[in-house]
């Protein structure tokens, strides 16, 4: 049972909370899956600032919101736990749609901190009273992004409380014992409240004042002279820490400190990714995005078989034994994009940026001017982050830079940040750009092939989350081919969607109607052309794509065959169309949405009837 005021609960109940929250949080995503890790590491602090805080009308911040479970919970939504990540469920993500406590939409790295500093200066310019706080953890750090926000909202002297959430990333090393000490004695409640008596005295006269500044002053140096220099102190932050971040009451303490400082506070805490449940301790990487697992054993329930992911990894290796110069980077997601083999048998070859998509994209273009392969490994969404880059460092100078674009489509349960819609109209603005899609294990192992060895340019693979369904032929790396013959409709399709529109021939054929397929196999060049050749056969052409509508290669197509001349065939688009899509399985989304195999089905007989 959640209290309904924590602000008026014991420091006893508090961590009697924490312990219940945990277990719920673990229970949950033993179910559903889910970001377990990072959702058990921020228990405690989670409690101290709804303790603290009225998040209904405070803003509390999440970077990327992977820790956001326990916060979930104690706003009203214990109950939807067992719909999260699910079809019209809670998503696992936060989201201002769902709750008024959701202060800020999240799922992409490092932007906390820059969206809390526009809170904070919304209320100073709107003459409000609420408080504002941004919870960012070490390896959303990494980020540039981050750093531009802590920067600027330090000079600002807006009252701001950043949490840093350090659950592996070492930020600052204290040297010696004595460093220690001071350390831990500055953090001491006693200490805390002379500060805040001395700081109100000294503050009431201008001889008052200048005496604080004397003490300040001459404090300071001893403290750089004894202490390393703090780096968010230098930015103009008032620091706290580093503390346990598993001490709830202490935590509590501390952010009525920091809530009466009045000014930028950075408060680091050191906390545990996975605590509370040992196997999540123990291999933090593994639970920190799961499926549904056993709670005893901490195995997952269901076996994945082989993913595009993996098949780019094992490719990956074998090119690597042919090609000395080819190397690999990822921002962050070693794991995720399928190179832990890679970096087992060439660690020196594998470079993992952190979360610093852009700086990836630039370093690979510094790497091909010195004649270097790099193969950078970016999910979809976190790629659109390197747009300018692939523009200005890549693309005018035609360097070989090759794109390994993973979760490109929709990739489910992670929702509209996740979803990989947007990548095939934004590189096919790239000049020189080729973008190659492949549908099938064999074709992607092609296609990554040919884009190491025979492209001379920049050049994008793309491929989804997951497996292959029943295509898994391998045609050429360029072009459209033709899968099957048909009188009545032309379908056509690129990737995955490959599947869909087999599979609504098949449904068509059932009633009588003859469709031909027509696989595309790259989006940029687009063999406009050659597909126009087939649907003027029919007189009636199906583009089938898991995109935003602004960003059809369907609309490029026609757009050709118009300027060409005159059309000859009726044309159809089938995506996603105008608006982000929210989270579920594939599958439902697909069906959602109208590309699945029978929702295609159902446009060419509607088409067919309109004549």
């Amino acid at each position: 049972m959640i209290p309904e005021r924590l602000d008026q609960i014991t420091d006893l109940q508090a961590k009697l909370l924490c312990e219940q929250l945990r277990q719920r949080i673990i229970d949950t995503v033993s179910q559903t899956g889910g970001h377990l890790g990072a959702s058990l590491g921020v228990v405690e602090i989670t409690v101290a600032i709804h303790r603290v805080f009225d998040l209904e009308r405070d803003r509390l911040v999440f970077d990327v919101g992977h820790q956001c479970y326990a916060h979930k919970i104690l706003t009203g939504r214990d109950a939807q736990m067992t719909t999260l990540r699910s079809l019209g469920g809670l998503s696992g993500f936060p989201k201002p749609r769902e709750h008024r406590a959701d202060a800020f939409i999240a799922g992409h790295a490092s932007n906390s901190v820059s969206v809390a500093l526009g809170m904070a200066r919304a209320r100073t310019l709107n003459h409000e009273d609420y408080a504002v706080l941004a919870m960012i953890g070490d390896g959303a750090l990494t980020g540039g992004l981050s750093f531009e926000g802590l920067s600027n909202a330090g000079q600002s002297k807006e009252p701001l409380i950043v949490i840093m959430n350090d659950n592996g990333m070492s930020i600052t090393k204290n040297v010696g014992g004595v460093a220690s000490h001071l350390a831990r004695q500055r953090l001491k409640p006693q200490y805390l409240q002379f500060k805040k008596v001395y700081r109100r005295v000294t503050g009431a006269t201008a001889a008052g004042r200048a005496v604080y500044r004397f003490t300040h002053n001459a404090k300071q140096a001893v403290k750089n002279a004894v202490l390393p220099c703090s780096f968010f102190e230098d930015m103009g932050f008032t620091y706290l820490g580093p503390v346990d971040g598993h001490d709830v009451n202490y935590l509590t303490k501390l952010l009525r400190y920091a809530k009466e400082l009045n000014c930028p506070v950075l408060l680091h805490i050191k906390t545990i990714k996975g605590k509370g449940y040992p196997p999540a301790e123990k291999e933090p990487d593994k639970f920190h995005g799961i499926g549904p697992f056993d709670i005893a054993t901490g195995q997952v329930l269901e076996k994945g078989g082989p993913s595009f992911s993996s098949v780019f990894g094992e490719t990956m290796c074998a090119l690597a034994e042919e090609r000395p110069d080819l190397v690999a980077i990822t921002a962050a997601m070693r794991d995720g994009t399928g190179l832990k083999p890679f970096g087992e048998r060439y660690p020196d070859r594998l470079f993992d940026v952190g979360i610093a998509e852009g700086h990836a994209i630039s370093m690979a273009a510094g790497m091909a001017k010195q004649r270097l392969i790099p193969v950078a490994a970016i999910y979809s969404s976190f790629l659109q982050r390197s747009y300018d880059m692939l523009i200005h460092d890549v693309a005018i100078q035609g360097l070989h830079v090759v794109l390994a674009i993973d979760r490109a489509g929709l990739v489910g349960e992670d929702g509209e940040t996740h979803h990989g819609v947007f990548d095939s109209g934004y590189l096919a603005t790239v000049p020189g750009m080729k973008i190659l899609c492949p549908a099938s294990f064999q074709e992607l192992r092609d296609m990554l092939r040919y884009a190491v060895v025979r492209v001379r340019g920049p050049v994008a693979v793309r491929y989804p989350r997951g497996g292959e369904g029943i295509y898994n032929e391998s045609h050429g790396p360029e072009g459209a081919t033709l899968l099957r013959e048909g009188r009545d409709v032309t379908l056509t399709a690129y990737g995955t969607m490959v599947n869909e529109v087999l599979e609504a021939a098949r449904l068509l054929e059932e009633k009588g109607v003859s469709a031909q397929v027509v696989k595309i196999n790259a989006i940029a060049p687009l063999p406009s052309e050659t597909v126009a050749e087939y649907a003027r056969q029919t007189g009636l052409l199906l583009i089938a794509e898991e995109c935003a509508d602004s960003c059809s290669a369907g609309r490029r197509l026609l757009s050709d065959c118009c300027l060409a001349g005159p059309l000859g065939f009726t044309p159809v688009l089938a995506n996603l169309g105008d608006r982000f899509v929210q989270h579920g399985t594939v599958k439902e989304l697909r069906q959602l949405c109208g590309i699945d195999g029978a929702s295609l089905c159902r446009r060419v007989l509607e088409a067919l009837r309109r004549g």
